[in-house]
């Protein structure tokens, strides 16, 4: 059977040419479905009541910038850093932030040298948890003493709910028995990472997201459901209705960090601090 080292490999070319080629994420977050733009403001609302502005932030697999523009645009100062080539070159166009080429588990740059670092992606494209470890040292070792890291995961849960409701509904398997690949993402978080679609590496629960931030050295670690529980109802409708979203928001404020709901939510977001 393959080592972690290779599957990380193998799956690194699959997110080369999925981001690279096939996938829009931008259009995920602000044009496909509402699911998407309540993920993006959420996820500047929870930075933003933390970081003031004129900080320096580190995005780590920032893609083309959908979050670094933004925070650039209110004052920050801000270095984006990202594998795929392509996703760096339309970010530096943008003109306004620092745009690299980099891996999350080896960062270019000094230490506490910045006030905050996102890692908005990195963590659910690492098979191994000890990798996920590694990119939260990292983030650690840049981010000043008393600086926050945001770290994004997706659901274990809600993972499970889509794409086993889309393929029970598409009919691309049978309802029983229950598929053994399904039960291994329910117990371990790991899929097919080489299948088509889209290139997971790992999908977390809320406290197995919270215990890698802390063996990552960061304290007062707290975890949010991003979308909360009426995320996958918008991301089903696939429509753009603002008192749909609005009320979506209402929920993800309320319930976002309740222990149990929260994994409702297709992405989670961890934050912790650097001890100071």
């Amino acid at each position: 059977m393959p080592d972690h080292e290779s599957l990380q490999s193998a799956l690194d070319d699959r997110i080369m040419d999925y981001y690279g080629e096939q996938f829009d994420e931008n259009d995920r977050l602000v044009g496909r479905s509402d699911q998407g733009v309540l993920e993006f403001e959420r996820t500047q609302e929870l930075i933003t009541q933390r970081v003031p502005p004129g900080s320096r932030i580190i995005d780590v697999g920032g893609a083309t910038g959908i979050h670094a523009a933004p925070l650039a645009a209110r004052g920050d100062s801000v270095t984006l850093i990202d594998p795929v080539p392509s996703h760096v070159a339309a970010a530096a166009a943008i003109g306004t932030f620092t745009a690299l080429v980099g891996d999350a588990r080896d960062l270019p740059l000094k230490d506490a040298t910045s006030d905050a670092v996102l890692l908005l992606g990195p963590l659910y494209h690492l098979i191994d948890r000890g990798d996920r470890v590694r990119a939260l040292r990292e983030a650690v070792r840049v981010v000043r003493p008393g600086g926050h890291v945001f770290a994004a995961a997706i659901s274990r849960t809600m993972a499970h709910v889509f794409s086993s409701v889309i393929a029970v509904a598409t009919e691309q398997v049978q309802r029983s028995p229950y598929p053994a690949d399904w039960l291994h993402l329910l117990e371990t978080g790991a899929t097919d990472h080489l299948g088509h679609g889209f290139p997971g590496g790992h999908f977390h629960l809320s406290e197995e997201l919270a215990e890698e931030l802390t063996d990552g050295g960061l304290v007062d670690v707290e975890v949010h459901g991003l979308e909360g529980p009426g995320g996958m109802a918008l991301e089903v409708a696939r429509t753009h209705d603002d008192e749909l979203r609005a009320a979506a928001m209402l929920l993800a404020r309320h319930f976002g960090n309740v222990a149990g709901l929260r994994d409702l939510s297709q992405h989670l977001l961890a934050i912790g601090r650097r001890p100071a």
